[in-house]
């Protein structure tokens, strides 16, 4: 079975999301999912080297105040899945191009690399308050997650998949995805948003009798 996320580092949502798949697949451990991560910017005209993350809750939500109040709830959702979000520590917004191409060619080395990637990027913007557009703080991430340190500083340096990352935004929003995490399975079966844990599970099942019904039948 496939698994298609789209998703964005920064968002927290789809640090949920990927808290909430990883126990559904707990829960069909007989079900054997690849996961294929897509590119989505939450903020696809950030300029290249981020924003402030006052100025930015300014710009996006009109002050800290509501701020405080939407990322107050995500808070406590986060705390029942074991993320610790710290919000008040992160000191920028990035742009995550950067970010997206070096999942995109994590993907390609392996698809355990492009998980351990997302994973790590999470952490380090969420739990470690560290910018995930800086060159420094992605090499690190990257070598943390598998890829070998002069691959990731190779690919920092040029600009492989930018274009792809850029088009395949604009697909997600063509086809209405307008926010994110959004999970496709087997190219057929949509699911929006931090979904619960136990809504991924008949998506799971039609994918599995479908995979059955289309198996060859023995005749012996």
């Amino acid at each position: 079975m496939q698994i298609d996320i789209f998703s964005d580092p920064i968002c927290p949502w789809c640090f949920i999301g990927k808290k909430r798949l990883d126990a559904a697949r707990k829960l069909r451990p007989g079900v054997s999912v690849t996961v294929r991560w897509r590119a989505f910017q939450l903020n696809p005209d950030m300029p290249s080297g981020g924003m402030d993350r006052q100025t930015y809750l300014n710009v996006k939500f009109g002050g800290p105040d509501r701020a405080h109040e939407l990322y107050g709830h995500i808070r406590r959702v986060g705390e029942d899945v074991g993320i610790p979000f710290d919000f008040d520590s992160i000191p920028r917004t990035p742009n995550t191009l950067a970010a997206h191409r070096l999942i995109r060619h994590a993907q390609h080395i392996g698809s355990e690399v492009a998980e351990r990637l997302v994973e790590t990027l999470f952490d380090a913007y969420f739990l470690q308050a560290r910018d995930i557009g800086d060159r420094a703080v992605l090499i690190e991430r990257a070598t943390a997650a598998g890829m070998a340190e002069e691959e990731a500083r190779a690919l920092l340096d040029g600009d492989d998949y930018a274009d792809e990352i850029r088009a395949e935004d604009n697909y997600a929003r063509r086809i209405g995805i307008g926010g994110v995490p959004c999970f496709i399975v087997n190219g057929k079966y949509a699911l929006s948003g931090a979904q619960e844990p136990e809504s991924f599970l008949p998506l799971f099942d039609m994918a599995r009798q479908e995979r059955i019904e289309t198996e060859p039948q023995s005749s012996g």
